[in-house]
């Protein structure tokens, strides 16, 4: 068999996925669970993420149909572009992935609504990737630009999300389980629902955790930027004092699993990218082909990852080992890019992905693949990712682009672009990390 279509059947799969973790579809499921009676009392609505939103929407769908005796408040902050109409639970749109200044007010007005529950109340929050810059609140001592400075230079360096994670949660005043430990402290009642975007699905790590026990420290933290040396100029020197001082006891550390605010707070999965690896899987063996779930746990720099999967496609492409063609491989989890200083790159993960993986391939006639963010934004451009085909190959040596060129500029997105091979979405309003599919086809397709 031999798929006709490669471009639609990639795209489709990633569209299965997508599907699965829309918080349409997602956030009724687990408000049944969390509550199978109705709760009583208020019920104060915050989150951040770039699901933000739609998640709010569906919130306060579900509590019109099943809860017509409580009135729902509250906000939510999401990204630029991914807000949408709602009733009751206000939207606020801020910066990601560097924060501003709109998602530090948006985060002080967060924490002075928390600041209002009572024993009794209910906060519902709703996490989604993105959250941790978009939930930015410096504490004391510490400013916006700080938080800025650091998140800049912790992307240039190329560690990974949950090492970021580690080091924002230590600087701010309501990531790493403050926002449970604030509505707990105040007799609330803490129920979280979460679409992690990260390797594992650890609820401490899905948008750095607002409402999940945190058992980092400001040693890991100051580890972290020493191990991708960022302690020489890099990062603020009042950054660097205010770890310091928390390690000698200066500031109070995280909430730890068995700090007694958590017995009042639980955190719920919804969506999660091996979720949405199986719908994608389940299409594909619709269509007659075989899906290989190669993990949702996938990290390490994207080229690396590139060079690891296309010698995985070659051993089934030449000898049918250990998969006979034709085979999908799937794939999620975060990767990296570091970029060498003085370059500034256009493009994302994703694409790099992509490029270095055409570029190692060039023997692999019956090789198509994609690979795009679910929150339909690469990094630096406008695209969700980008894909390519046997046509894709067939026109870039008719332009002779040169695809080692354009990986060594990190410029992935340029020639994709040369090539109308970009994958346009739009903001997706979810994010289950990134999603990553090659095709080994029987024979190669068009």
């Amino acid at each position: 068999m031999t798929v006709k279509n490669p471009q639609q059947f990639l795209q489709e799969a990633f569209a299965q996925a997508l599907k699965a973790s829309n918080p349409q579809a997602i956030l009724p499921d687990g408000l049944k669970r969390a509550f199978p009676v109705a709760p009583t009392g208020r019920c104060l609505v915050l989150g951040a993420g770039k699901a933000a939103a739609s998640m709010a929407v569906a919130m306060e769908s579900y509590a019109k149909a099943h809860w017509p005796k409580i009135k729902l408040e509250g906000m939510v902050i999401t990204r630029y572009g991914h807000a949408l109409a709602t009733e009751h639970i206000r939207v606020v749109e801020a910066s990601h992935p560097v924060p501003d200044q709109a998602g530090m007010d948006a985060a002080k007005e967060t924490l002075a609504l928390i600041r209002t529950l009572q024993p009794g109340d209910h906060l519902i929050a709703l996490v989604s990737g993105g959250g941790s810059s978009l939930l930015t609140l410096p504490a004391e001592g510490l400013s916006i630009e700080d938080l800025r400075a650091t998140t800049q230079a912790l992307l240039r360096s190329g560690a990974p999300i949950g090492q970021m994670n580690v080091v924002r949660k230590h600087l701010s005043a309501i990531l790493g389980g403050h926002m449970a430990r604030e509505a707990s402290l105040r007799g609330a009642v803490v129920t979280a629902f979460l679409i992690s975007d990260v390797t594992g699905d650890d609820p401490s790590s899905i948008a750095s955790g607002p409402c999940a026990p945190d058992d980092s420290t400001f040693a890991d933290a100051l580890d972290i930027l020493r191990d991708y040396d960022l302690l020489n100029g890099a990062i603020p020197q009042v950054v660097i004092k205010y770890l310091e001082g928390g390690l000698q006891g200066v500031h109070p550390e995280t909430p730890k699993s068995n700090d007694p605010i958590f017995q009042e707070t639980k955190n719920y999965l919804l969506g999660s990218a091996h979720a949405s690896l199986e719908a994608a899987a389940k299409y594909c063996q619709s269509q007659g082909v075989t899906p290989v779930i190669l993990g949702d746990t996938v990290m390490g720099e994207a080229r690396d990852v590139a060079l690891m999967q296309a010698a995985i496609a070659r051993e089934i492409d030449l000898y049918g080992a250990p998969f006979k063609k034709p085979v999908a491989l799937l794939s999620g989890g975060e990767c990296t890019v570091t970029i060498a200083p003085g370059i500034k790159g256009r493009g994302g993960r994703c694409s790099e992905f992509l490029l270095a993986l055409y570029n190692a391939t060039d023997d692999l006639s019956t090789l198509s693949a994609l690979a795009a963010d679910t929150d339909g934004i690469d990094g630096s451009e406008d695209n969700a990712g980008a894909y390519f085909s046997k046509a894709t190959r067939e026109e870039a040596q008719q332009k002779k682009l040169q695809a080692k060129n354009y990986l060594s500029a990190h410029d992935s997105y340029g020639f994709f672009k040369e090539l109308d091979a970009l994958v346009h979405t739009g903001p997706t309003l979810t994010n289950v990390n990134d999603f990553r599919i090659l095709l080994i086809d029987e024979k190669s397709g068009s």
